[in-house]
């Protein structure tokens, strides 16, 4: 980690450049990724006129957010102590939010063991909502629906043109989109079908065999 020591209104010491290198290894310490840091020193007079204080900024900067400490003192020594300080406590802090954040993420979480969704306020459909919605007492709204109309059960729908491609060029496109399931015409089938993404790198297929439209009949039925 690089040094930069600047005095304004105030000249540089060879003991405090000693000093600055003693403290710099506690601040690497915590922040390994720190590229440089840069103290200023700045001198005032103090507000009743009677001496001069000492001003210390340090600025942290390297991959990933800049930290910035300040502290003041009639001994420029002891506001670098104090400011040392302050700099540390902001590292470890945000070092602290960042493992809480990985050990406990925010938002919504599923437990596939027991399929508790956690974290959201939403309850789950009831059978009779999602028999209703089955049966066409429920009706599905689409993405021009009007905003006043009202439905328990929100079902998007999308209408894409028919892809006739592969299964390895359906997966290749599934993942190119990020998505978890794809949805194409087999080529060599001519079959409707979707690949979806198993447990690790396996990837399944899903396909509809061909057969008769349903008659009037089984439409009643």
């Amino acid at each position: 980690m690089d040094t930069s020591i600047v005095g304004v209104g105030v000249g540089i010491t060879d003991r405090f450049r000693t000093v600055v290198d003693d403290k710099a290894p506690r601040i690497e310490n915590l922040a390994p990724r720190a590229q440089r840091l840069d103290v200023k020193v700045t001198n005032r007079p103090s507000h009743g006129g009677r001496g001069e204080h000492s001003t210390v900024e340090l600025t942290l900067t390297g991959k990933g957010p800049i930290v910035r400490a300040e502290a003041v003192d009639d001994d420029k020594f002891a506001a670098l102590e104090v400011a040392v300080d302050k700099l540390c406590e902001q590292v470890r802090r945000a070092k602290q939010k960042r493992v809480d954040s990985r050990n406990h993420p925010r938002g919504a979480t599923f437990d596939k063991g027991t399929g508790a969704l956690e974290g959201i306020d939403v309850e789950p459909a009831s059978v009779e909502v999602l028999r209703a919605v089955a049966t066409g007492e429920i009706p599905v709204v689409g993405d021009d629906a009007a905003d006043d109309e009202y439905s328990p059960v929100v079902i998007r729908t999308k209408l894409f043109d028919a892809e006739w491609m592969t299964v390895e060029e359906a997966v290749d496109r599934m993942e190119l989109v990020g998505h978890d399931f794809f949805l194409f015409v087999d080529a060599r089938t001519d079959h409707p079908s979707v690949v979806y993404r198993r447990k690790g790198w396996d990837y399944g297929v899903i396909s509809l065999g061909t057969q008769a439209a349903p008659g009037a009949e089984q439409l009643a039925s």
